[in-house]
């Protein structure tokens, strides 16, 4: 019983540590700031943005993936909401604000707010209790179900990708090794066409039977 409280806790702690508070930068005028971050497959992805206003200053935003794909593309924002689900595709989406300064503008940087969410931190529970008519327990229950699948899917990816890692990791050294080999083999032929040719040079010359 104490070993299921401890991991209640520990779920309801990772959950209260992942809703982040979003991330704040300065966007340059007439530049371009990019966000990317891995990500799996058939994953929700939710977010909001404001970007402050200023006369003669306009930003666009885009969300694509690794390659290529518009998830989001929107021109003149100051603030909204963007949400989209990945496919198998999908290693990474990458979200990018592009500043535009109209000609005869003095460009001032531009204060951006981003707050990104995805997998269980991007569903609405509220919305999923008052629609399953749960109480707030079940709620709470539901999404640290929720997030403790989502735990688990992370740490499977983690695995699958140390897994290639491993792989690739073996297959350099292989090559490495065959490499050195083959260098080995070259030295050791070259210097044994060496011997031989001085060899013959110097009994050529007289200068050894």
């Amino acid at each position: 019983m104490r070993s299921v409280q401890v991991l209640l806790l520990g779920l309801f702690l990772c959950g209260q540590l992942s809703r982040s508070s979003g991330l704040m930068f300065y966007l340059e005028p007439n530049g371009r700031k990019c966000l990317k971050e891995e990500i799996n497959k058939d994953v929700l992805v939710s977010g909001e943005y404001e970007v402050t206003e200023l006369p003669g200053h306009t930003v666009d935003l885009i969300v694509v993936d690794s390659k290529g794909q518009h998830f989001v593309s929107r021109q003149g924002v100051d603030k909204g909401k963007i949400a989209f689900t990945t496919d198998e595709s999908n290693d990474a989406f990458e979200v990018c604000f592009i500043s535009r300064v109209t000609l005869g503008t003095r460009g001032t940087r531009q204060e951006t707010y981003l707050n990104v969410k995805h997998g269980v931190e991007a569903k609405s529970y509220e919305g999923l209790g008052d629609a399953a008519k749960l109480k707030p327990l079940e709620v709470e229950l539901k999404r640290l179900e929720d997030l403790s699948e989502s735990i688990v899917q992370d740490f499977a990816h983690m695995r699958r990708r140390e897994e290639e890692m491993r792989d690739t990791n073996e297959s350099t050294n292989s090559r490495v090794l065959y490499f050195s080999i083959f260098s080995m083999c070259c030295l050791l032929s070259l210097a044994t066409w060496q011997v031989l040719y001085l060899r013959r040079y110097f009994k050529s010359k007289k200068l050894i039977e």
